[in-house]
């Protein structure tokens, strides 16, 4: 019998750069498969359904939540997203790692259904920093910043329940360091 893939759940407060990590990963080990969550948010011009998320209307995700569809799910900043239980089941099932670049309560959710998975938390260098980089990013409007970082304070307080922590004060350092890490996790080495 062939033995089940591993869950790995990538985490970290906006701006910390686990989404730049995670892509690089991805190229790295192709055999990895990347969990695409589900969102209410409206898609954006650059973006295709079931690539960078599977976009739902809020009654279908409610329905979901309802059928019990997700392993979990959260709503925040008016729009719902959530992580498809079949897609895990089927693909560690079959013997495949996922890896999941999920928010950090989404991560602590996950260990309580597949507790042997592997959490890994992203730390930007310092707040200061991460605040530097989403102010950067000029991407939200000022009460949507402030939500982001109130969130952020949130979830760096929680980065003690992970596995494992990768300080990404410089990219590339933390890159190898997470690349390194997942490929003991995914060859099994103790």
């Amino acid at each position: 019998m062939e033995s089940k893939g591993e869950v790995i759940a990538v985490s970290a407060p906006s701006g910390a750069g686990k989404t730049t990590i995670v892509k690089k990963i991805l190229k790295y080990y192709p055999d990895i498969v990347f969990s695409v969550s589900a969102t209410t948010r409206p898609k954006r011009e650059n973006e295709t359904n079931g690539r960078e998320y599977f976009f739902l209307s809020e009654d279908n995700f409610q329905k979901k939540i309802e059928n019990g569809e997700f392993v979990e799910w959260e709503k925040f900043y008016d729009y719902y997203y959530g992580t498809f239980k079949s897609f895990i089941e089927e693909n560690i099932n079959a013997g495949k790692s996922v890896l999941l670049e999920i928010d950090v309560k989404g991560a602590l959710s996950i260990k309580k259904i597949y507790p042997d998975s592997h959490l890994i938390y992203i730390e930007p260098p310092s707040y200061e920093v991460l605040v530097k980089r989403l102010r950067e990013r000029q991407t939200e409007t000022e009460e949507d910043f402030k939500k982001r970082i109130e969130r952020a304070k949130m979830e760096l307080s929680l980065k003690d329940r992970f596995d494992y922590i990768i300080n990404n004060e410089n990219l590339e350092k933390a890159i190898k360091e997470t690349s390194d890490l997942i490929n003991k996790i995914i060859t099994k080495e103790k």
